[in-house]
């Protein structure tokens, strides 16, 4: 098989604008037929080669949540190779190291081995040892241009500084495909550490059923914000979500159903059915949030909303079961009897009788087991919205009283709603330690009482006011989703709060109530009811962005002079960097107008398979909550023209943000080279551009070929004549505008180009002189390979070329003259044999060997003086 033509494949450029360009690369083993197939494939795409990103979004670091303290180093900045590992020093790292390398290696497309020993330039280092900040979660985190380093007294720290590196890098980091971004990160030196150690996301599977895997996936969502306690409310009216050993009825019969939907029985059909998880099930997800130091906190609510329950044991289907055999209706002390199904939205309408010995039974069974199965501190109770004509305010306490020693006697620590502090917590020596989740709206007042109370009983608080935290309220009125009994609450609102003055001192009839402090609280929480809310793509539209404010009160300092950054205005610009990262890794959110999302771009280099032509998609945008109407694009072409590029992609819906939008353009170049493009594209007053290369120096198809021998001299006038194998008995002459491609031939006599686009000669003799004069391209061999050497016996001459000038490894055996070419890149004079003087002048930029030094018979001179 003969060496013939393939279209030039650069390497990869990871730094725009500094240093030599890298050398082209033109040719490739295959034959002419081969090179016409591969000529008319048009536009590829140089996969992983690298191009440029772009943002709105400022120049310094945006992280949610803030960090204690970060301090940027002016002009300092390190981007990550190809080459780079990941360094852990101990194997508490180690599980570390493997998550952010999983992060890392979809969209860099880069190996990232994870390594043990020391760190070397260009890697990434996860170190275990005294980060000088509290250590529990705390971590410093350094960026130089040599590397990152992140130091942590445990897994967890490390865990965190991981998800302040990932904010880091471009949001084009987060997506699951290689995209062609640098990947640089700012220099930094971030000391960093929590406020509170709960801080808390809760999801609610019992109103509707959500499966594992949706599970899993917001454990990853909220795990980014540094989020360490999952709790799950496992059970409601609607539905028991976990199956129990020995009692197959809570599931069978508890578990039909999802909130807000119909039964077949009531001639519909079920338009969200129910459902439940083994105890596997339950396994895999508490393991999979232990892999990313989130504690799970289970919840069965009772003795209230728990008309699954009832209905397991105390209705008609209950009757029906396995012969009626574990029939009892005397645990149902709801307001109605027999029970019946209710799938609204309706609350206060179901108790569980106390004294019932079925209901101390299954509850007993439940806490067991599910205490059994979760290595976590806290069990929660629930204990919220019993209506005292269910169960007067004694039977309630009694209640709350005998489940948490229940709760106790299994090693967890008693969770409820704020109403669980009417038992006697801190006065009855058998009762536990006590953790009251605040979910009132009216702190100020009365409504915070339950907190005062649980304070003054020594109970620690979980702060979920629902008007500031519930993430099931509307955003505003025109939000399809969520429900407005608390509030219709956009981001500021989620905010604008401060858990350790929410509820203050207050006076009752002489005696004073305390108020709710830092002392007492042990974090925040933000609930999410699914009343409304059936999958995932709803879960994380009605999550986030609020969740990150959320995120942000219960991790950064508290407001004031000493953290100036902590404030509204400032998160807003810090979260709305967070929503290219979200459409990066296809999140759903709603895009609320009042953050100022910004626009990210990123556009990747280009290689063209035919040297004019460019079609197609050129770049990918992030632009949250933007309409294609909206945004303009505009594409310069690097040859002098531009034109208006074509946007495209999803947009958005009602409960969906608009997903990545392409940028697409059509371009023919007029000649080889190599230009440097770039996309910009505006909405308003905001902009971004980013450029990219494109590689016009492909080979063309051949439109006459010529193999075997031509007697008499061959002029190409017009068109791409190609020589394979071929042997020329004249001279020959290329016109301009036309290209002659010469592939294991000879020329028995002088070869003239004036004009010409192309003049590439690999493993082709000359006999006479080369005269090479005003063309766009000249190759003579290619070093790497991929073009032969070729031999001139006679002088050779390239002046005045405009495109690219490769002499490569070629033998020359009269003098070599290299002057007045003007190339975007330097011209390559590397490794060859001169058998005469080397003269190089005039050239912009001057040629480079490229480390590998010409053998020259006479002196060097000009330009090439060193080559």
């Amino acid at each position: 098989m003969k060496i013939s033509f393939l279209p030039a494949k650069r390497e990869q450029r990871r730094n725009r604008g500094s240093g030599p360009r890298p050398r082209s690369r033109a040719f490739s083993a295959l034959t002419i037929g081969a090179l016409l197939a591969t000529s008319l494939t048009g536009v590829v795409a140089t996969g992983a080669a690298h191009a440029d990103t772009a943002s709105t979004s400022p120049a310094s670091p945006q992280i949610v949540p803030l960090p204690v303290s970060l301090a940027a180093s002016a002009g300092e900045s390190f981007t990550l190779g190809s080459g780079a590992r990941i360094v852990a020093d101990d194997p508490a790292a180690a599980g570390v190291a493997d998550q952010l390398a999983a992060v890392l290696r979809p969209s860099t497309g880069y190996a990232l081995p994870v390594s043990q020993g020391s760190a070397a330039t260009g890697d990434i280092s996860l170190v275990v040892g005294d980060p000088g900040v509290p250590a529990d979660e705390g971590y410093k985190l350094a960026v130089t241009h040599s590397g990152i380093t992140i130091t942590a007294a445990n897994g967890h720290g490390l865990f965190n500084g991981v998800q302040t590196l990932r904010q880091l890098f471009p949001v084009w980091i987060e997506s699951r495909t290689p995209q062609p971004a640098a990947w640089t990160v700012p220099g930094v030196q971030i000391s960093d550490y929590p406020r509170y150690g709960y801080r808390g996301a809760m999801l609610d599977i019992g109103r509707h059923f959500e499966p594992v895997s949706v599970v899993k996936t917001y454990i990853d969502e909220i795990a980014a914000y540094k989020v360490n306690t999952l709790h799950l409310h496992l059970s409601d009216d609607q539905g028991f979500r976990i199956a129990i050993n020995g009692r197959p009825e809570l599931t069978d019969i508890g578990s039909q159903y999802s909130g807000g939907t119909s039964r077949a029985s009531d001639g519909t059909t079920n338009a969200d059915p129910g459902g439940f998880w083994t105890q596997a099930d339950y396994v895999d997800v508490v393991n999979y949030a232990a892999s990313r130091f989130i504690t799970v906190v289970p919840e069965i609510d009772s003795p209230g909303h728990n008309n699954s329950i009832i209905m397991s044991y105390a209705s008609a289907e209950a009757q029906a079961y396995r012969g009626g055999a574990i029939y009892d209706p005397s645990i149902n002390c709801s307001n109605k009897k027999p029970p019946v199904w209710n799938l609204s939205n309706a609350v206060n309408y179901s108790a569980l009788c106390p004294d019932s010995p079925l209901t101390w039974q299954i509850t007993t069974d439940i806490i067991e087991q599910l205490s059994a199965l979760t290595p976590g501190p806290y069990f929660h109770m629930g204990g919220d919205e019993v209506s005292t004509a269910l169960l007067p305010a004694s039977a309630y306490q009694s209640f709350i009283t005998r489940e948490s020693k229940i709760v106790k006697a299994q090693g967890k620590i008693a969770m409820g709603w704020n109403e669980i502090g009417e038992a006697p917590f801190g006065t009855d020596p058998e009762m536990p330690q006590g953790v009251v989740q605040y979910w009132g709206t009216s702190p100020n007042g009365s409504g915070g009482d339950s907190g005062r109370t649980a304070v003054q009983k020594g109970m620690k608080i979980v702060m979920s006011p629902a008007n500031k935290t519930y993430l099931d309220m509307k955003y505003n009125s025109g939000t399809p989703l969520g429900t407005t009994w608390a509030c219709t609450c956009d981001i500021d609102v989620f905010y604008n709060w401060e858990p350790s003055t929410l509820i203050p001192a207050r006076t009752v009839g002489g005696n004073t109530l305390p108020a709710v402090t830092d002392a007492n609280i042990i974090g925040v929480e933000a609930p999410l009811w699914t009343e409304t809310v059936k999958n995932l793509a709803q879960i994380e539209f009605m999550a986030f962005p609020r969740l990150t404010a959320i995120a942000e009160i219960g991790w950064s300092p508290k407001a004031g002079p000493d953290h100036p950054d902590r404030t509204t205005a400032s998160f807003k610009v810090r979260d709305a960097a967070q929503g290219g990262r979200w459409q990066a890794r296809n999140q759903n959110f709603y895009a609320t107008p009042n953050v100022p999302w910004g626009l990210d771009l990123v556009a990747g280099d280009r290689s063209l398979s035919d040297r004019n032509t460019i079609t197609g998609a050129l770049a990918t945008l992030a632009a949250p909550g933007k309409t294609l109407g909206a945004l303009t694009a505009t594409i310069e072409w690097g040859d002098g023209t531009s034109s208006t590029g074509t946007l495209s992609g999803r947009e958005a819906t009602n409960q969906t943000v608009n997903g990545l939008y392409t940028v697409s353009g059509d371009h023919t170049y007029a000649g080889s080279g190599v230009y440097e493009a770039k996309v910009t594209v505006s909405s308003g007053a905001a902009t971004v551009t980013a450029g990219f290369t494109v590689d016009a120096t492909g080979v063309p198809a051949c439109t006459t070929t010529v193999t075997g021998t031509h007697n008499g001299p061959l002029t190409v006038s017009s068109g791409v004549t190609c020589l394979d194998g071929a042997t020329v008995n004249g001279p020959v002459t290329v016109r301009s505008g036309a290209g002659l491609y010469a592939s294991g031939s000879q020329v028995r006599g002088p070869l003239t180009a004036s004009g010409a686009v192309d003049v590439l000669l690999c493993g082709t003799t000359v006999s006479g002189p080369a005269t090479l004069t005003g063309g766009v391209r000249v190759w003579l061999g290619n070093g790497n390979g991929d073009c032969a050497p070729a031999t001139v016996k006679g002088p050779v001459t390239v002046t005045g070329t405009t495109g690219q000038v490769t002499i490569d490894g070629s033998t020359v055996n009269g003098p070599l003259v290299v002057q007045n070419n003007k190339v975007p890149a330097a011209p390559v004079v590397s490794g060859n044999h001169v058998g005469g003087p080397l003269s190089c002048t005039g050239n912009s930029p001057a040629p480079s060997d490229g480390g590998v030094s010409n053998t020259v018979g006479g002196p060097k001179a000009g330009q090439c003086a060193t080559l």
